[in-house]
Order: C-alpha cells, then sequence, then structure tokens
C-alpha cells in the first residue's frame, strides 16, 4: 500500500535540493507515495498561537482530502513543522470532540467532512529508517561517505510529537546518526542536535536568532563537522541563509554547508551531487564533499528570492572563504 504525501509548501521553493533527492532516493528504497490532490499550507507555527479554530480547520481540510481521496492510510510528510501540525490535528480531533465538531462545521463549508483516529501521519526519516530498514539501505551503498564527518540535526520539532508514541528518544534521537553510519559517514558527537534553530524569528527579532543559530553551529565546528544534516527545511533556511548574517552579528566565520538527509542518502547511493540539488545551498557544500570525491557545480541560477517575491527574503549566496 502506498503513503499518502504532503509536500508542504517549502519543497517547491526555498527546499528544492530537498524536493530533487527526495525524489531520486525514495524510488530506490521501494516507497510508493501518493500526493494528496490539492493539499494546502499546513499554516505554519505561528497561524495555531494567533486563530485557533481556523488554524485547526486549514490543516484538516488536508486530512479530510486524504481521507476522501483513499488508497493508504499513513500520511508522510518531509517538513518538521507539517509533520508536527498533521499529527497534533489528527490526534487533538480524536482526543477532542467539541474541536472535531467545530473544525468539520468549517470543512463543510468546503463539502468535507474528517473522522479523526484513522488516518497515521509520519515524518519521511521515521518512514525510511523502520520502514525500509538499515539493512535494506545498506545495501543500496555504491559510494560510501567514508571520511565525511557530519552533525546530525533534528531541530526542535522531530521528537515533539509524543502523540502516539514512535519510539523516538525525545532528547537524544539516534534515528539519522544511524542512517549516517550505515551510509558510510562518521557521526560526531552533537548535543546541540535537538536545539531550535529559531523557527521565524529571523523575521521578529534577528539578534535573538542569530544566537541560536551560533550555538549549532559552534556546536558542529567544535565537534570538528564537515557538514550539519537536517531534516526540515526551516532548519535549513536559517542555519544556511542567515549563517552569513550571524557570522557578521558576532564576528565569527563559520562555513558549515548545511544539507538534508535525503541529498546525502543519494551520493551514497551513487547519485551525481547536481541530481540531488547540490550547488544550490549558499554556505557552499564544496569542501565537505571534496572529502569524499564529489565535485559540486554552481547552479545555473542564484539561489534566492526573486524580487516581486514578498514572502520571506532569502540572503545573497556568499562567496566560499
Amino acid at each position: 500500500m502506498p503513503y499518502g504525501f504532503y509536500p508542504g509548501c517549502s519543497l517547491g521553493r526555498n527546499a528544492r535540493a530537498y524536493d530533487a533527492s527526495i525524489k531520486a532516493v525514495v524510488p530506490q528504497l521501494g516507497i510508493e507515495f501518493e500526493e494528496i490532490e490539492d493539499w494546502n499550507c499546513c499554516g505554519a507555527s505561528e497561524y495555531f498561537s494567533l486563530y485557533k479554530y481556523p488554524a485547526y480547520a486549514l490543516v484538516a481540510r488536508n486530512l479530510a482530502l486524504a481521507s476522501r481521496q483513499g488508497g493508504f492510510d499513513e500520511i508522510v510528510a518531509p517538513c518538521s513543522m507539517c509533520y508536527l501540525n498533521l499529527r497534533k490535528t489528527e490526534h487533538y480531533l480524536h482526543q477532542y470532540p467539541d474541536l472535531a465538531a467545530k473544525t468539520n462545521e468549517a470543512l463543510a463549508a468546503g463539502g468535507l467532512h474528517y473522522d479523526a483516529g484513522h488516518m497515521g501521519v509520519r515524518h519521511l526519516l521515521d518512514v525510511i529508517v523502520r520502514d525500509v530498514g538499515l539493512e535494506a539501505i545498506q545495501t543500496k551503498v555504491t559510494r560510501p561517505l567514508t571520511g565525511l564527518r557530519v552533525a546530525p540535526y533534528y531541530g526542535c520539532l522531530y521528537t515533539r510529537p509524543e502523540l502516539n508514541g514512535d519510539g523516538a528518544d525525545l532528547e537524544y534521537p539516534t534515528d539519522m546518526d544511524r542512517l549516517m553510519k550505515t551510509l558510510g559517514a562518521e557521526v560526531v558527537d552533537f548535543p546541540a542536535k535537538t536545539h531550535c534553530c529559531g523557527g521565524h524569528l529571523t523575521q521578529i527579532s534577528g539578534p535573538t536568532a542569530f544566537e541560536l543559530i551560533r550555538q549549532i553551529l559552534e556546536n558542529a565546528a567544535d565537534y570538528e563537522a564537515d557538514a550539519i544534516v537536517t531534516i526540515c527545511p526551516m532548519c535549513q533556511l536559517n542555519l544556511d541563509g542567515y549563517q552569513g548574517q550571524t557570522n557578521q552579528h558576532f564576528g565569527t566565520r563559520y562555513h558549515i554547508p548545511i544539507l538534508y538527509f535525503t541529498q546525502l542518502i543519494g551520493l551514497a547511493f551513487g547519485f551525481e551531487a547536481k541530481e540531488l540539488g547540490f550547488g544550490g545551498e549558499i554556505v557552499s557544500a564544496g569542501r565537505a564533499l571534496a572529502k569524499i570525491g564529489t565535485p559540486v557545480e554552481a547552479p545555473a541560477e542564484p539561489a534566492r528570492r526573486k524580487k516581486d517575491d514578498k514572502s520571506l527574503p532569502m540572503p545573497a549566496p556568499r562567496a566560499e572563504a
């Protein structure tokens, strides 16, 4: 049975490398995805703080669409924020009948209804590690990442929805650690692996956000990591896109590429870097990938927002020091 797939808004914009690498490696793993038709934004985090019932209705619309579409009983989200919002909405609608009633009243305006308690929500990392399994992944490795020191960064959301018990350690998860070792990489001890990257604080309080980003970068640098590997587009955006501004703010010189875990799976499986979206990152992965003999070509277009795009601004790419 295929999984329902909720891509989220980021994969078509700033997380295009994540999108490309997912499309490359998922078929190799024997996973079948069926994208939810007509899905909408999950609302990210702030919407729940401002408008409780509309926020639940916004997320529940995706669950209702998935339920109506049929053919699967689990939804996979590659974005940690999308994963959190979908999973907690499914859980709380099942737990609180009044919330479910008000949500379904809103959904009815669009001809939809959702009966919670029947749709599982999982993160892509969880599916790859637990359903595919590390032994099966090992058989696909043709180009081990030997000599590459990586710091697995989960962010603060992956283990937060302790709602259905998925087995991940809340304080010190190891799913990605074990996966990276299976790919042949050297995993460094990384105490900051579940620290918050600041989320949208880059738009609200720059100095506060820069301090959170600095702590993560410093921890990776202290352990001499060649790259930080993440599972979330927001985490990647903050640590990559605002690394230069963080350096400017503190007078530091961090130059640590922030990569998606699916990109490293793809490299280990023998895909070329360009196929996996490498070259579009702001902090170049060139020096890190040179350690495993993989060249990185510059992207055809700079990884920056267009002038007429009024969404979250992206800093201009910085030259590699």
